[in-house]
């Protein structure tokens, strides 16, 4: 998969410098034609979503590959625009892999979202005290990005686990206190088993 978010980001930035910015206009209202059939269908069944592309989507995608072909055949190759279009050409396939399967996304940016607290703070544990801090902090990082991604609070989450741990929660029934099982997201206490 190829994310059209960045292919996008090529564009625009080249949209933003240019005084006369024709092509980077018609490109960018084609890659938005694109996000706005995405929008429609976002939520929806794989199936529902791969009929919209199909039928929406893959004309747009076509068409769009028509315009970049045809701005290459006149542009400089050693050009900025021509640059940023050959990024998008080259990643062709992946770029429309999304056309054919519901359940892809168009771009990556709900990945980059999620790790953006992680971008973010690199610098702030690159000395985590030792390799045994570090391989800490990406356990707890990573309960964390699972909580989010189970829709429970990860602060709550915690809080109520070491809590339950510490109240001698049998191993046998760890299971149950995975984010994705967590009755505390529903203020339902678990019940020791006695």
């Amino acid at each position: 998969m190829a994310c059209w978010a960045h292919f996008r980001r090529k564009v625009f930035d080249l949209h933003e410098r240019s005084s006369t910015p024709p092509l980077t206009t018609d490109v960018l209202e084609r890659i938005g034609a694109l996000y706005a059939v995405e929008a429609k269908v976002r939520g929806q069944p794989p199936n529902e979503r791969h009929r919209a592309r199909r039928d929406q989507t893959r004309p747009l995608v076509d068409a769009l590959r028509e315009v970049l072909d045809a701005a290459l055949r006149r542009l400089s190759p050693k050009s900025d625009m021509a640059r940023a279009i050959a990024y998008g050409t080259k990643r062709w396939p992946a770029l429309c892999r999304f056309l054919d399967d519901g359940r892809l996304e168009i771009d990556n940016n709900i990945a980059e979202r999620a790790l953006r607290g992680v971008a973010v703070g690199r610098r702030n544990w690159l000395f985590a005290g030792s390799k045994a801090g570090g391989e800490r902090a990406a356990a707890i990082y990573t309960v964390i990005q699972t909580c989010k991604a189970n829709g429970v609070d990860p602060q709550a989450y915690i809080a109520d686990v070491i809590a339950r741990i510490a109240d001698d929660w049998p191993a046998s029934r760890w299971d149950e206190l995975m984010p994705w099982h967590w009755a505390g997201a529903t203020d339902q206490p678990i019940a020791l088993a006695a």
